[in-house]
């Protein structure tokens, strides 16, 4: 892609943001809502369609663009969560669905009439254990009946579709475990109430999280994307770009970690002197700074190998990683440099202090990407 143009969608990114401050969020925050006005910002736009082929309604730009556009949300103080799986989520049905659920479902994604923003796939008994799920669908005449649960699937309340992961034939009945998961794409407009109820979950973060149960859902047998059975393969193709984009996002929190923190001790003063000329404040916003441009860098060759058609699990896991540590570390050095005032609402530091901790846990934990490194890179056992 021109740099010219990621350079112009970059400075469009950054002015919609500047219409949602800091007291924006804040007041989202008190009131644990959802940020409607930013995502429908977003929509109309078009930014969240940036990675929908043209033919489907979108801009059938490359996953740099998309990057690009995370990471500036998260660099002028927003928060791509609310909505960053409008981008990717749809990927499912884009390289393993039929021509009809395409047609059907994409350009409607595409413009925002519908919502695919919920993607169910861990259990509270299974955790990153993702062959073990329960959550069992039937086939009954030219319909599915799912029963199960779901946790931490953000989003449900305000998308209109899910992409479901569920088991088609129990663990106990196949050779490989990781074999009868099947993916679904459930119309939720029809499914609450109708088999499907969501609980939201409280968490330290305004992220709409939820868990969701399923008590005989009946779906229509053509809610199935791909053959049955060959599920896993199918949600495994697109975590590579979801850890891509969440990297982008971390290296956009670090870029407004290390601004925030450089402005404040710049200007603040104790004991005579700007705080900022003391080394013991200035190294850890400097070292954090080295971090995030090295992770940035290992984020360029993972989106680089995708676009490109080539393999980048290692380079997609390890980009995550690093800019999730590095967003972490941006986030010490700025609270620590802000003192008290770190933890008022009122400068944004304690709420991004909040969001950028989420990464290292998620999408995956970082213990999993070092067993993932430690045996496809590094020829150890497998260690699970």
């Amino acid at each position: 892609m021109d740099m010219e143009v990621t350079t112009q969608i970059r400075q469009s990114v950054a002015q919609l943001c500047s219409d949602f401050p800091g007291t924006y969020w804040q007041e989202k925050d008190r009131e644990r809502a959802y940020p409607v006005e930013f995502v429908n910002a977003l929509t109309e736009a078009g930014l969240l369609a940036s990675l929908i082929p043209e033919e489907y309604g979108g801009a059938g730009l490359p996953l740099s663009v998309a990057s690009a556009i995370l990471e500036e949300i998260h660099a002028n103080g927003c928060n791509g969560a609310a909505c960053h799986a409008q981008m990717y989520t749809m990927g499912t049905i884009l390289r393993h669905g039929n021509d009809e659920q395409r047609k059907e479902y994409l350009p409607k994604i595409a413009t925002g009439e519908l919502r695919l923003q919920a993607f169910a796939v861990t259990e509270p008994t299974a955790g990153t254990d993702t062959s073990s799920i329960t959550t069992m669908a039937v086939r009954d005449g030219d319909e599915y009946v799912i029963n199960g649960q779901k946790v931490w699937t953000s989003r449900a309340e305000h998308s209109d579709l899910m992409i479901l992961l569920a088991r088609t034939t129990a663990k106990s009945e196949v050779k490989k475990k990781s074999d009868g998961l099947s993916v679904f794409l459930i119309d939720m407009r029809k499914a609450v109430g109708n088999g499907m109820t969501i609980r939201p979950i409280r968490t330290m973060i305004n992220h709409a999280t939820t868990e969701v149960f399923f008590d005989n859902l009946r779906i229509p047998a053509d809610s199935l994307i791909g053959e049955e059975g060959k599920g896993f393969k199918y949600i495994l193709t697109g975590m590579n770009a979801e850890r891509i984009l969440i990297a982008s996002e971390c290296i956009g929190d670090a870029r407004w970690f290390i601004e925030t923190a450089s402005n404040y001790v710049r200007d603040r003063k104790v004991f005579g002197r700007p705080i900022g000329q003391n080394q013991g404040v200035q190294f850890p916003i400097a070292r954090s700074y080295a971090q995030s441009e090295a992770a940035k860098l290992m984020v360029e060759k993972a989106y680089n190998l995708y676009d490109e058609g080539k393999n980048c699990g290692a380079e997609a896991n390890m980009c995550k990683m690093l800019a999730s540590e590095a967003s972490w570390a941006a986030a010490e050095a700025c609270l620590q440099s802000h003192g008290g005032f770190g933890f008022a609402e009122e400068y944004d530091v304690e709420r991004k202090f909040r969001e950028s901790r989420l990464y290292q846990i998620a999408p995956i934990s970082t213990n999993l990407i070092l067993s993932y490194i430690a045996e496809h890179e590094l020829d150890l056992p497998r260690s699970y």
